[in-house]
C-alpha cells in the first residue's frame, strides 16, 4: 500500500501545482492583453505568492523520482524537448517578472517576456500531459520512441486547452485580487473563458477515447460511481462560477474555478488508476522498493505540512485587494529663498557588478553545456549541439541587453557629483 500513498503524494503535488501556479501563470497570460499602463499592475498582483507556487513543481519531481522511477525513467525521455522548453520558460518568466519589479518605471520588453514566457510554459505542460495521456512507446518501463513522440493532434489540443483553463483561473482570481478597470474586464473576460474551458474538456474527453491506447473500465461500479460523481460537481461549481463572474462577493468565481479543477484532476485519476502511462506502465510496475517508498513518505509526508505553511502565510500576509500605493503630493514651493537643485546622482554598480555579472554568466553557460552533454548524450545526435547554441545565444543576449542598460544608467561614466553653484537672487522673497 506504500506505492498508493506515494502515487497519492505526487498527485497532491501536481494539484497543488495546477491550483496555484495555474492562476499567476493565467495572469502573465492575460497581462498581453492589457493595456501599457496596466501590464506593471498584473506583475505586481502576483509578485506576492508566484515562487511559493513554483515550489509544488519541484517537490512533485523529487517525489515522482524517488517513488515512481519506473515513471520518471519512461516519461522523461520521451518529453524532454517540451520539458525543457518550459524550464526555460518559467526561468526566464521569473527574471521578467523580478527585473520589472526592480525597475523604477515600466518596461516594456520585461513585461513582454513575463507573458510571453507564461503562454509557452503552459503550452509545454500540455503538450507533456497530453503525451502521457494519449501514450508513450515504452515496453517494461523503458522509453522506445523517437524525439517527437510527444507532438501528436491531442497533446496540441491538451496544451491549447490547458492555456484556455489557466486564462480562466487568472480571470477569476484578478476579479478576486483587484479593483477599477482590472478588475471589470476580468470579469467580463471570465465567462467566454469558461464556455471555452467547457468545449476544451468536451473535446479532449472524447478524444481521450481515441487517442488513449488503454481501455476505460467504467464497467466498474467504484470506478463508475467516483468518475460520475466528480464529473457532476465539476459541472456544478462551473455553473457556480458562470454566475459569479461580475458580480459580489468577488471570490466566489475564483473558488468555484479551483474546485472545479480539483474535481476534474480526481474524474481523470478515477477513470485511469492504476495505469500512470498508457497502455501497460501501472503503479506497481512503476514505483521503487519498499524502503525507498517508506522513506519518501515519511520525508516529503513532513514536508508538506512545510510547503502548505508557506503558501498560507503568503495568502494571509497579502489578503484582501490589490491598491497602488497613493502618491505623496509635493510640499508647497517657498518663494523666500532659492534653493540649488540635488545633483543627479549616477547609480553606484561601476566597472566591478558588471564583470562578477559577466564571470556568472560565463560560468552559467558552461555549466548548462557540460549539463546539456550529460543528459542528452546518446538520445538524439542533434539535441546537443541546438542545445549548446540555444543556451550561448540567450546569455549573449543577456549579457549585451545588461551592457546596454548599464551604459544608459551611466554606470561606465565617471561619477559627478560636484555641487552646483546656483545664485540667490536677492529679490526672490519679494
Amino acid at each position: 500500500m506504500l506505492e498508493y500513498a506515494s502515487y497519492a503524494l505526487v498527485l497532491l503535488s501536481l494539484g497543488m501545482y495546477v491550483v496555484l501556479d495555474g492562476y499567476d501563470l493565467g495572469v502573465g497570460m492575460l497581462s498581453l492583453f492589457a493595456a501599457v499602463e496596466r501590464r506593471r499592475e498584473y506583475s505586481e498582483l502576483i509578485a506576492t505568492a508566484w515562487d511559493a507556487n513554483e515550489s509544488w513543481i519541484v517537490l512533485a519531481g523529487v517525489a515522482m523520482w524517488a517513488a515512481l522511477p519506473g515513471l520518471y525513467a519512461t516519461v522523461l525521455p520521451g518529453v524532454y524537448l517540451p520539458l525543457i522548453g518550459m524550464l526555460f520558460s518559467i526561468i526566464l518568466r521569473g527574471m521578467g517578472l523580478e527585473f520589472q519589479g526592480a525597475a523604477s518605471e515600466y518596461r516594456r520588453g520585461w513585461a513582454l517576456l513575463f507573458g510571453t514566457a507564461s503562454a509557452t510554459a503552459t503550452l509545454c505542460q500540455g503538450l507533456v500531459v497530453g503525451a502521457v495521456l494519449s501514450g508513450l512507446r515504452q515496453a517494461g518501463g523503458v522509453f522506445h520512441g523517437g524525439a517527437f513522440d510527444w507532438l501528436t493532434p491531442y497533446s496540441v489540443l491538451c496544451g491549447l486547452g490547458l492555456v484556455v483553463l489557466y486564462l480562466l483561473a487568472g480571470a477569476a482570481w484578478l476579479q478576486l485580487k483587484s479593483e477599477g478597470e482590472t478588475r471589470d474586464r476580468a470579469a467580463r473576460a471570465g465567462r467566454p473563458l469558461l464556455a471555452g474551458t467547457v468545449a476544451a474538456a468536451l473535446i479532449l474527453a472524447f478524444g481521450l477515447e481515441v487517442a488513449d491506447p488503454q481501455q476505460f473500465r467504467f464497467d466498474e461500479p467504484l470506478r463508475a460511481t467516483l468518475f460520475w460523481l466528480a464529473v457532476t460537481a465539476a459541472v456544478a461549481a462551473g455553473a457556480y462560477a458562470w454566475h459569479g463572474f461580475g458580480r459580489r462577493p468577488d471570490w466566489r468565481p475564483f473558488a468555484a474555478v479551483v474546485t472545479a479543477e480539483v474535481l476534474g484532476l480526481l474524474a481523470l485519476v478515477a477513470a485511469t488508476v492504476p495505469v500512470l502511462v498508457p497502455a501497460g506502465l501501472t503503479v506497481h510496475q512503476a514505483s521503487s522498493p519498499h524502503s525507498s517508498q517508506l522513506f519518501l513518505v515519511l520525508g516529503v509526508g513532513l514536508c508538506m505540512p512545510v510547503v502548505f505553511g508557506y503558501n498560507a502565510y503568503a495568502w494571509w500576509a497579502f489578503r484582501g485587494k490589490f491598491r497602488q500605493p497613493a502618491e505623496p503630493p509635493l510640499p508647497p514651493v517657498s518663494r523666500s529663498l532659492a534653493v540649488a537643485p540635488e545633483p543627479a546622482t549616477v547609480p553606484d554598480r561601476g566597472i566591478l557588478a558588471v564583470t562578477v555579472r559577466r564571470i556568472l554568466l560565463t560560468v552559467l553557460g558552461i555549466a548548462l553545456a557540460a549539463v546539456s552533454q550529460d543528459v542528452f548524450g546518446g538520445v538524439a545526435t542533434w539535441i546537443d549541439p541546438v542545445g549548446i547554441a540555444l543556451l550561448c545565444t540567450v546569455a549573449l543576449a543577456a549579457w549585451i541587453t545588461g551592457d546596454r542598460r548599464d551604459q544608459r544608467d551611466g554606470a561606465f561614466d565617471l561619477p559627478t557629483d560636484l555641487p552646483v553653484d546656483v545664485p540667490i537672487d536677492p529679490a526672490a522673497g519679494r
